[in-house]
């Protein structure tokens, strides 16, 4: 899904997680989702992007495997949050079996380190599918976390 030239901060309310989710983007792509209590004032609420978190909320469906993303972080987590990107919409995975995906050693204690801090610094939950690893740690917060799980059917 191309935003080409989208800069600034989005955010919309709701229902499904009680809350806000806000995304920011910068030349067109992705850079962070978080989950205020409130939209911020400055932000807008006209984003494509917004409409298929809303989408994906209702139905469990939606993959954002399209949305252009800007990681801006070391080439190590890079590869785990590739790899959980890969992950499809009702499927969960262990933090082993996410280990193994992003080609790094399950059984090295290192590795799992890298995994576990590549889930808990997230910079784009539900774009990343955090929720989707048992066990986390996780950048979605618990509640957002518990209604994407279910809506999944995970």
């Amino acid at each position: 899904m191309s935003t080409t030239g989208t800069s600034g901060v989005f955010a919309r309310e709701y229902d499904a997680i009680g809350r806000a989710v806000e995304a920011g983007f910068a030349g067109g792509k992705l850079i962070a989702v978080s989950f205020p209590d409130r939209v911020p004032e400055d932000a807008e609420d006209d984003h494509p992007v917004l409409d298929r978190i809303g989408d994906h909320l209702a139905a469990g469906d939606e993959r954002f495997d399209d949305v252009e993303i800007g990681l801006t972080v070391p080439t190590d987590e890079r590869r785990v949050l590739e790899a959980l990107r890969e992950l499809p919409v009702g499927e969960s995975s262990s933090v082993s079996r996410l280990t193994r995906l992003a080609g790094l050693d399950d059984n090295d204690a290192e590795d799992l380190e890298l995994v576990t801090r590549a889930l808990r610094e997230n910079p784009l939950p539900i774009v990343l599918p955090d929720h989707r690893v048992e066990g986390g740690p996780y950048a979605t917060p618990g509640e957002v976390r518990t209604t994407l799980r279910r809506v999944e059917g995970l």
